[in-house]
């Protein structure tokens, strides 16, 4: 028996974070939240003095978030990424048949723990339906269907999604606050886990395309919402 079986895994030292990753994570959060919203022109010399750091960190962490899909070039300058309904459409449509199929494979691969965690996340969020932390319950809400993928234990699967989960981040955030279907949205995900639970894969798979298709709506109507609120 090798040491990790023996202790249950591995205990290796997670890899400090460079400046350029940890300046990332800041933007990152900034463009979630709308703080730097859809559209806004960037330049590295602002960012650099609102990070607090030199321009050669700031410069690879906007290549990380384009690589991501949340900072983008019009004709050659910088700008928070402002995707377009038809392109948001189509990542979701993407974004629904892989999860789908991670819920197709959760109900032949999970590990009964990992089930019960994806149960748990379920919970958490149920407790915070009706409170105003809308941050938290929107990390619950990526936690739990990263949890869905990863319980698949196909690879390719799981960095296909994080990439498309990570584009994808901004406009399901703006659409998580809004109240109007909040009830429908926890039912349906009620749903999903009682699917993994009974290990229904066509059931499973089938709820979490629904979810995903359901969520093109609610964005495009967060999206209305905001423009009407602009007076555009």
């Amino acid at each position: 028996m090798s040491l990790k079986d023996l202790v249950g895994g591995s205990l290796a030292a997670e890899r400090p974070k460079s400046l350029a990753e940890q300046s990332a994570d800041k933007l990152r959060d900034l463009i979630l939240l709308e703080k730097l919203p859809a559209g806004l022109p960037l330049n590295e010399r602002e960012l650099s003095e609102l990070l607090g750091t030199s321009r050669t960190p700031v410069r690879d962490a906007i290549r990380l978030l384009e690589v991501e899909g949340l900072v983008d070039y019009i004709d050659g300058r910088l700008r928070v990424a402002d995707p377009s309904m038809e392109t948001l459409s189509h990542w979701l449509m993407i974004q629904g048949a892989l999860e789908g199929l991670a819920g197709e494979q959760a109900c032949l691969n999970a590990t009964d723990a990992e089930l019960a965690h994806i149960a748990s996340l379920q919970d958490q969020m149920t407790d915070l339906a009706e409170q105003d932390d809308g941050l938290r319950r929107f990390e619950l809400d990526m936690a739990f269907h990263s949890a869905i993928v990863a319980a698949a234990h196909i690879p390719p699967l799981i960095e296909t999604h994080k990439q498309y989960n990570t584009r994808l981040w901004r406009a399901r955030y703006v659409s998580s606050q809004r109240r109007a279907n909040r009830k429908q949205q926890m039912a349906k995900h009620q749903r999903i886990v009682d699917a993994l639970l009974a290990r229904d894969a066509a059931t499973a798979s089938a709820a979490l395309i629904d979810h995903l298709r359901n969520a093109i709506g609610n964005i495009e109507a967060s999206r209305l919402e905001l423009q009407a609120a602009a007076g555009k």
